[in-house]
């Protein structure tokens, strides 16, 4: 339930950097920053996803993160997604990733929680405004 969402509650995900992960640099595949926000964003996912019924989810609304260090192909990242806000639907985490030899972001990710159906209804409306 949305009100045993606390500060301090966190979720971590690891992940090996595979090649669709990667930029390549110098000769070097790298940990690319938007796979990394990709990363962070479903931490944060997984850390409330016990929290909420079927019939909720989450959007991201705000990512601030500093990418502070490479990571290679075939390293582990550990994200962890640490709660330090929560007003009312909105829930701010404070984001740390490591990749076994350097920290590699630090930063703060801001989700909502939604009600499914009004999300999917507005989802549709604005299908039909677009054509698809």
């Amino acid at each position: 339930m949305i009100e045993d969402i606390t500060i301090g509650m966190s979720g971590t995900l690891v992940k090996k950097i595979e090649l669709q992960d990667c930029t390549e640099r110098g000769g070097f595949h790298i940990f690319a920053t938007p796979d990394l926000v990709l990363l962070l964003e479903l931490t944060a996912i997984e850390a409330l996803a016990p929290y909420l019924p079927e019939t909720q989810s989450t959007v991201g609304t705000r990512v601030d993160v500093a990418h502070t260090a490479a990571t290679l192909l075939g390293q582990t990242v550990t994200c962890t997604a640490t709660v330090t806000e929560v007003d009312r639907r909105r829930v701010v985490f404070e984001i740390t990733a490591n990749d076994g030899v350097d920290d590699i972001v630090a930063g703060t990710h801001e989700r909502f929680i939604v009600d499914l159906d009004k999300f999917v209804a507005r989802l549709a409306e604005k299908a039909a405004a677009v054509g698809s």
